[in-house]
């Protein structure tokens, strides 16, 4: 296990980076140990809310970049990840949330009301497509995050891009909106200019002890 120092150097070397170096590549083992890291995050009711698209293609990156606020982080990455919410399979009729929920091995009672609580208790959550993002695209916060620090832990540099035209994106990966819509753009790759003072409130300004 990393010790204490180790984690916070870690957090010291992440940042965002708005510019890559297009001549280092991340490999193959790398990547997709960044992407495991995702893929193990925690989420709500154990749903996995999410798809990862990872787009090396230089023509559809380029064709992405116009509406990402042309930012040159999705054309100088080297591997550009973008993050979907679920949609479809979160709702309850279509099956897919008790197949999930039974992976916990309960009995068949337990699982029905398991299943009865899920819908309970997230049915105005899910009453519409649009809910359903708003609630499955905070999940896919918690995978991102994860993943910017295991890159980081080994010396990737990424950047969390939330400045994109939601719509146009989805259009040009030919999305089926019904089923994921894009909740964020990660690009992972090399810095290539030096890192910026990381700014940070004070320990004593974000955190409050109630005892």
């Amino acid at each position: 296990m990393q010790n204490k120092d180790e984690f916070l150097k870690i957090m010291d070397f992440r940042h965002a980076c708005k510019v890559f170096d297009e001549s280092k590549k991340i490999s193959d083992e790398d990547i997709h140990f960044i992407l495991e890291v995702g893929r193990k995050s925690p989420s709500s009711f154990g749903m996995e809310a999410w798809k990862f698209l990872v787009i090396t293609n230089d023509e559809l990156r380029e064709k992405l970049r116009p509406f990402c606020w042309n930012q040159p982080q999705i054309t100088t990455c080297s591997h550009l990840v973008v993050i979907l919410a679920a949609i479809e399979s979160l709702k309850v009729e279509n099956g897919v949330v008790r197949s999930q929920l039974s992976r916990r091995s309960m009995p068949q009672e337990k699982l029905d009301s398991f299943v009865e609580l899920y819908a309970s208790h997230l049915e105005s959550t899910l009453s519409s497509d649009e809910k359903t993002y708003q609630w499955s695209a905070r999940q896919t916060y918690i995978a991102a995050a994860n993943m910017m620090s295991a890159a980081a832990s080994i010396g990737i540099d990424s950047c969390p891009i939330e400045g994109f035209e939601k719509e146009n994106v989805e259009k040009v990966l030919e999305l089926d909106t019904s089923k994921f819509q894009v909740a964020m753009i990660l690009p992972f790759g090399y810095r290539i200019n030096e890192q910026s003072k990381q700014l940070r409130s004070s320990f004593e300004s974000v955190v409050e002890f109630i005892k």
